[in-house]
Order: C-alpha cells, then sequence, then structure tokens
C-alpha cells in the first residue's frame, strides 16, 4: 500500500490555483481602441503589400512563443512600414498568440486603407507605420479608461495612488530583472481589507531612461484620467498604467511589491510542521483535518473573487443594453470631466464659438495634450433628452472610418450634455457647394473624390461595420470636410440600429431634413438603407449642380432639383444640370454617369434603388451596365410651403429652424426615441 504524503496536499491545491489561474484568462481578448491615420495609401501598392507581409511576418512570429516582436518590410525601398506587437507582461504565450491573431484582424478591417495604425488590446498592443517609431517615445494618440464607481476618502487614496505608481515606474525602469520586459506590477495595502493593484508597462525597445520619461509623462495625467476613481488607466502607444482594487493581471506571474513598511515573510519550511524538538510529530489525520478546511475555504475564496473581478470588469467597461439588445462597451471611458472641457474652450468663450446650431453652439477647444476638437455643447432647450443624447453617443462610438467624423468623447454633467469630436478644419460640403466665391474650389476631381468617400461612409454603415446603422439624415451640411478635402459623415443623432436580417423599420415621429426625406418616410414612417440611398441621390445631384435642393422653388423652370434633373435627362440635356463653375474642367462620361446613378438613388419605389454596395461598384467600375432610371419620387407641395427654408420636421408639424454650423457638426437634428 502506497504510504500517504501529507505534504502532496498543498501541492495539489496550488497545483488546482495554478489551473485555474490560467483558465480564468481563456476568454476572447478585451478590445480597447483602433485608431487609424489619415494618410491612406492605393490599392494594389507596394505600402499595401509590405503591410500584408509585415502582417503576415508578426502572425507567424506568435508561434515562437514570443511577448514582443518588431520588424521592418521593405527598408531599402520608398515604401517601408515598420510595425511590432507587444503583450502584457503577465499574459500566458497562448493567450499572447490569441491576443495577437485578434488584434491583426481588427487592424486589417479598420484600417484597411491608412498608412498608420494602432489598436489596443487588454492583453497586447499592435501599430505600424510608414516612420521608423522603435525606440522612441510616443504618446499620442492616447485615451483613458476608469472606473465609473468612486472611493471613499478621494484625498487619501489620490495620494497614495499618485506616490505607489510613481515608486513602481521607478522600480520598474532600474530594476535588471524587470527592465528587460518593461513591465512591472505592486500591490499596496490602503486597509486591513482592501489592496490597491498597479501594473506599468513600456515597449521592450524603449530604454529604460525613455521608459521613465513615458511612464511619468503617463501618471502626471492621473488627476485628469481618473481622480478619485476605483480603477482607471491613461494609454499611450509608447506606455500605459493601470490600477484597479481587484487584481487583474495574473499574480503568478510577477512577484508582488509589499506595501512600504511591510516586510514579507519568508515561505514556512516543510520542518515547521514539527512541534517544538523531542516533541511527537502531528499525525497524518491531524494534518488532514487541518489541511483540508483550509484549502476548501481558499478555493471557496478565491472563486468569490473571480466572481467579484468579472462583475468588477463588466460596471467598468459596459453600459445598459440599449437599441435591441446591442452591448456597448467602453462607453463611459469616454466621458470627459466638465472642467476639462471648459478649460479646453476657454469655459466656453464667444473667441472659440465656430458655429451656432438650431440645439446649441460649436466651440473649437484644446485639449491638455495639445490636440484640437470641436465641442458640440447642446442647449438647456434643445428637447434632446438624455436617451437621444446616449444614442448619438454610442452610435458613434462604436464606428471607425476614415469617411466618418471621430467622436473623442462626451460630457453629462447638471444640464450639460456636450459631445467632443475630432476637429475638422476645412467646415462642411454645402459650405463649399453653395457660397459662391467658394464654388470655384471644388474642381470636378474634388467633387468626384467627395462622392466615393461619401458612399464608402455609407457603406460602411450599411453593410461593413458590427452594427447595421441606418444614417437618416444624409445632406450636404452633414458631410465635414478634412484637409484634403476627404469627406467626413457627421451627427449621428437619428440614426437606428437594425439588427442582422431586418430590412426595414417604422416610426410615428418623422424627423429629419425636407428634401432629403424618402417619400415612403416622410409619408408613412417607414425607413431602411434605402432612405439613406435616396438622400444619398439627392446629395449627389447637388455636388453635381452646385444647387441646393430648394433651389428651384421659385423658378418655373421645375419644382424641385429632382424634377428639374429628370427634365434634362429626359430632355438629352444632362450636362444642363452641371455647375457653369465647372464647364471648363470636367470629365463628361463621369459627370453624366454620377447624374445616372443620382437618378436611379432617387426613384419612388425603394426596391428599384440601388444599395450603397452596388453604387459603390458603379463608381469604381465602367463595366457595370446602370439600368435605366424611372421618374424619381416628387412630393407634391403646395407653392407656400415651397417658400419657407428648410426646417426639421417632425409628424406633428412641429419645425425648428435649422442654422447648420459648419466646422464640426454640421447641423443639430431633433431626435426621438422610437
Amino acid at each position: 500500500m502506497t504510504s500517504f504524503n501529507p505534504f502532496s496536499l498543498p501541492i495539489l491545491f496550488f497545483s488546482i490555483l495554478s489551473f485555474l489561474s490560467l483558465t480564468s484568462h481563456a476568454a476572447d481578448p478585451v478590445h480597447l481602441k483602433t485608431v487609424c491615420g489619415n494618410s491612406t495609401f492605393s490599392s494594389n501598392s507596394l505600402y499595401q503589400t509590405n503591410i500584408k507581409s509585415l502582417l503576415s511576418s508578426i502572425s507567424s512570429n506568435t508561434t515562437q512563443n514570443l511577448e514582443f516582436y518588431n520588424a521592418t518590410i521593405g527598408q531599402n525601398t520608398s515604401n517601408p512600414v515598420y510595425g511590432l506587437f507587444n503583450c502584457r507582461g503577465d499574459v500566458t504565450s497562448q493567450v499572447c498568440r490569441d491576443c495577437v491573431v485578434a488584434a491583426v484582424k481588427e487592424i486589417t478591417n479598420t484600417c484597411s486603407e491608412e498608412k498608420v495604425a494602432i489598436t489596443w488590446y487588454d492583453e497586447c498592443i499592435l501599430r505600424y507605420s510608414n516612420r521608423s517609431f522603435f525606440s522612441q517615445v510616443d504618446e499620442k494618440p492616447m485615451f483613458r479608461l476608469y472606473n465609473t464607481q468612486n472611493v471613499t476618502d478621494q484625498a487619501k487614496f489620490n495620494q497614495l495612488l499618485n506616490s505607489s505608481m510613481i515608486e513602481l515606474a521607478n522600480k520598474t525602469t532600474s530594476d535588471v530583472p524587470t527592465a528587460a520586459k518593461n513591465y512591472g506590477t505592486s500591490q499596496v495595502n490602503i486597509s486591513a481589507f482592501q489592496t490597491l493593484y498597479n501594473l506599468v508597462q513600456c515597449t521592450p525597445d524603449l530604454s529604460s531612461a525613455n521608459c521613465s520619461s513615458c511612464l511619468l509623462d503617463a501618471l502626471k495625467l492621473l488627476p485628469w484620467c481618473c481622480s478619485g476613481k476605483q480603477g482607471g488607466r491613461v494609454v499611450f502607444p509608447s506606455c500605459s498604467f493601470r490600477y484597479e482594487l481587484y487584481p487583474f493581471y495574473r499574480m503568478a506571474a510577477t512577484a508582488p511589491t509589499p506595501s512600504p513598511g511591510v516586510q514579507s515573510s519568508p515561505p514556512p519550511s516543510p520542518s515547521s510542521v514539527s512541534g517544538p524538538k523531542g516533541e511527537k510529530k502531528l499525525s497524518s489525520i491531524t494534518i488532514v483535518a487541518i489541511v483540508i478546511p483550509i484549502a476548501v475555504s481558499v478555493v471557496l475564496l478565491f472563486i468569490g473573487c473571480c466572481f467579484f473581478c468579472r462583475r468588477a470588469r463588466k460596471k467598468y467597461n459596459t453600459l445598459p443594453e440599449e437599441n435591441g439588445g446591442v452591448e456597448i462597451t467602453n462607453v463611459e471611458s469616454l466621458q470627459f470631466d466638465l472642467d476639462i472641457i471648459e478649460a479646453a474652450t476657454n469655459k466656453f468663450s464667444e473667441d472659440n464659438k465656430i458655429g451656432e446650431g438650431g440645439f446649441g453652439a460649436v466651440y473649437k477647444g484644446t485639449l491638455p495634450n495639445g490636440q484640437h476638437i470641436a465641442v458640440k455643447r447642446l442647449s438647456i432647450r434643445s428637447g434632446q433628452g438624455a436617451v437621444e443624447f446616449k444614442n448619438e453617443v454610442v452610435l458613434v462610438a462604436k464606428l471607425q472610418h476614415r469617411n466618418l467624423v471621430r467622436l473623442l468623447g462626451f460630457c453629462l454633467g447638471g444640464e450639460e450634455k456636450i459631445l467632443v469630436y475630432e476637429y475638422v478644419p476645412n467646415k462642411s460640403l454645402d459650405y463649399f457647394l453653395f457660397e459662391p466665391s467658394k464654388q470655384g474650389e471644388l474642381d470636378w476631381s474634388k467633387r468626384y473624390k467627395i462622392i466615393e468617400g461619401i458612399a464608402r461612409g455609407i457603406l460602411y454603415l450599411h453593410e461593413d461595420s458590427r452594427l447595421r446603422i441606418i444614417h437618416r439624415d444624409i445632406k450636404a451640411s452633414n458631410v465635414l470636410l478634412d484637409d484634403n478635402m476627404n469627406p467626413k459623415i457627421s451627427d449621428f443623432g437619428m440614426a437606428r440600429i437594425f439588427v442582422a436580417d431586418q430590412a426595414q423599420a417604422n416610426t410615428n415621429r418623422i424627423v429629419g431634413t425636407f428634401g432629403y426625406m424618402s417619400p415612403e418616410y416622410a409619408m408613412h414612417g417607414r425607413y431602411s438603407v434605402k432612405s439613406d440611398v435616396f438622400s444619398f441621390g439627392v446629395l449627389v445631384l447637388e455636388i453635381i449642380s452646385g444647387k441646393k435642393n430648394t433651389h428651384f422653388y421659385q423658378s418655373e423652370l421645375a419644382e424641385d432639383l429632382l424634377s428639374y434633373a429628370w427634365k434634362q435627362w429626359r430632355n438629352g440635356t444632362p450636362l444642363e444640370l452641371l455647375d457653369p463653375s465647372l464647364r471648363n474642367s470636367y470629365s463628361r462620361n463621369e459627370v453624366i454617369r454620377c447624374i445616372h446613378m443620382g437618378l436611379l438613388c432617387v426613384q419612388e419605389n425603394p426596391a428599384n434603388r440601388p444599395t450603397m454596395a452596388t453604387i459603390a461598384l458603379m463608381l469604381n467600375s465602367y463595366s457595370v451596365t446602370l439600368p435605366l432610371p424611372q421618374q424619381p419620387a416628387f412630393l407634391h407641395r403646395s407653392r407656400a410651403k415651397l417658400n419657407k427654408p428648410i426646417t426639421e420636421l417632425e409628424s406633428d408639424q412641429h419645425t425648428s429652424q435649422s442654422n447648420g454650423w459648419s466646422v464640426n457638426e454640421a447641423s443639430f437634428t431633433e431626435i426621438y426615441p422610437r
């Protein structure tokens, strides 16, 4: 009979704990943020080939159990690409591999045409660029996340957090064993029942001095990031820090740093189970009776901690489900404190005001890191409730495409409802289309590029994003133009999410801009992807003609732009629609094809309108044969109504004038929940 070894129980117990610890990290990688640069490359270019080779090299090197890998592809060419991945210092090789695989997929899908891209996961980071960034400190782009729960004694906690984080950063960058990975953690006792868990990390290519500089710059943002919060982090491309009141990293992967003034005790030796000299050793049964209850208690405690951690992570990363149960992650992490917004805009000074919309003003601001922003401040009388406001935040936060305006954050403080967007300097499309002094700046090649970009943006909303989104307010003032006149669709306050197989929806509240709304939506409240297609068709005809869809309301030539375009098409004179400022330089085939496409989009029967995928194909291939358009939908209006300015309408005939602003958001659209 095999003798019983009492010391095998603790070994078995800790083996089980190790297994549970490993399996608790076996979930899918947690995506935090992806940022694509503004500079793009051409399809089938050498740079695109180099990016594919780089990502392939990164994917293959994850199988080598590497935590960090960097590479340069095409170094001796004019189009080199530099890239790296770095996994969090505590994760297993399998978790690292899974994270990098997910990151490659994410960055390929989201930044398909950009020369510079970076994506962060909880477990890893992946980035590439057309410039060499190895061994250099990059602090932009950056973002923060924080737990929504506050600590009790904030002043004392903030002081302890700041001192312990600085101590950890200094220790990590000066300690040779950890400096090899530029990774460190610490555990600091707040009280007898509460512990602060800290983590810092730099990419391993940084020197100790550069890593220290990066971490200290990040830690300077602690007051801005997460003052008094139970958890938070600031993330740079080159380094990051995080703290929580629960163990969010693998404890076995690193030696914890004891609290200041607390000396850790050495583990007891096996002989310590014996009594004093000459005393008889404890029997095996007594040892079992002591060890098993302790082991069971610790296992139950561990399971309870895991449950708490999962709940804490859920509270940290999610909002209540909305819009048909679609989970929205990390939205709270986008929230700005009101004092940050006030400082950025000089307390909403008139000097920083860049526009006035129907529901409030828009201000230019500058964040502490030097980034310019556009702040959309809804007036107290705007009528937009918290649900509608959050709808816009939730929708735009999920979207990442170069032809969509990028949401940086939001603020809900008291009666203030504020959206913070990227600052787009070239104002909106209507400013260039309809201002006589500006029309000449948009030659035909730029207009065609704008049409293509708008089509790509809507296609992303309809088919390529993780959600199927109907914008419901596509118009010239909701298209912003960046430095290179690339279009960015904005104002998602009216947008709606469709579930996977949903074709259309109904609403009793008709809101939108008169002249852009499809007839089935304006008259019956039915909207679908084909509603956006109709609005896109109107916008295309405006871009070609340089005239608003209301231009003909005072004219006997036609009732509106659609009827005028149809009249010229039927008469065989489609080029009469062309903006006179383009008459000396344009592509005849492209103009006629765009008019043809625009008329297909505004047909009365939604089933006859093309999808955005078909439209994208029409714009990129002349081998596609376009069907003959049928008569557009003419909305019969009295002459009295035609004399009114464009308004934002709802079904009970309440109106409010739209004074669309031009720099970041183009209009303030009245929003009603379904």
